[in-house]
């Protein structure tokens, strides 16, 4: 999930931007969250620091009463996140040359005088860097779309460790690599749809078997390559030592 960061120094239209992006990530289910909305650009750098990653950044340029501006900003956020996605929301239409100078690679620019031009320049914004993102993973590679609560996640088959009944009538935990997420379904519809690639080792478990690392045959566990654990029933035994 890519986090966005906010930071605009004047109060109200940094929480038009606040609200107007969660909008628009909850309408089209985009895989992203908003993780700091603030007129401070230390917090924004302090924040990213603690969660390296890739990120969408929008920055106002001019920081009124803060030790840097919105290029300044731009340049440790670069640093910390040499990836990420910069758009600078301004009054001033003619500084994108400055982010050449500073060697920024901004996405856009959106000038926030206009708040319906401002809509329109984050919800394109928003678009691109999803489309973008798609191209990068590659058309092979292969995703499974799942919604939880509002928002749907597209999570890559091959980052699933395993599924979960998760106690409730007709919901799965998924267990990723680095996440996991309660949603409503069927762990039969699960097992048909992704085949020989998962195993139903146990009626409470649906298993990647590659990610699998190892088995203990005595107390009937297998140990996940992310360093979770699930059981597996007797009768399996014999079908995972054939497939690893």
């Amino acid at each position: 999930m890519l986090p966005v960061y906010i930071c605009e120094d004047d109060a109200m239209i940094r929480a038009a931007q606040k609200e107007y992006l969660r909008k628009q990530i909850l309408m089209e289910g985009y895989d992203m969250e908003i993780a700091l909305c603030s007129g401070h650009p230390e917090e924004i750098i302090r924040a990213v620091r603690e969660s390296p990653g890739r990120g969408i950044y929008f920055l106002d340029i001019e920081l009124k009463g803060e030790p840097m501006d919105g290029f300044g900003l731009g340049q440790e956020i670069r640093r910390l996140d040499s990836r990420g996605f910069l758009i600078y929301v301004t009054a001033f239409q003619d500084l994108a040359f400055e982010t050449f100078r500073y060697h920024l690679e901004a996405l856009d620019y959106i000038v926030k005088g206009n708040p319906r031009k401002m809509q329109e320049g984050i919800r394109h914004c928003l678009k691109v860097i999803t489309e973008r993102m798609r191209r990068e993973e590659g058309e092979e590679r292969e995703f499974f779309s799942v919604k939880v609560m509002d928002v749907v996640r597209h999570i890559p088959v091959d980052e699933i460790v395993f599924f979960e009944t998760a106690g409730r009538t007709h919901r799965i935990e998924l267990h990723a690599v680095n996440d996991r997420m309660d949603f409503i379904g069927s762990m039969q519809d699960l097992e048909e749809k992704f085949g020989k690639r998962f195993l139903r080792v146990h009626r409470a478990y649906l298993v990647n078997v590659e990610q699998i690392a190892q088995l203990d045959l005595k107390s009937r566990e297998i140990l996940m390559k992310n360093g979770e654990k699930c059981i597996f029933s007797r009768n399996m035994k014999g079908t995972l030592l054939e497939r690893l």
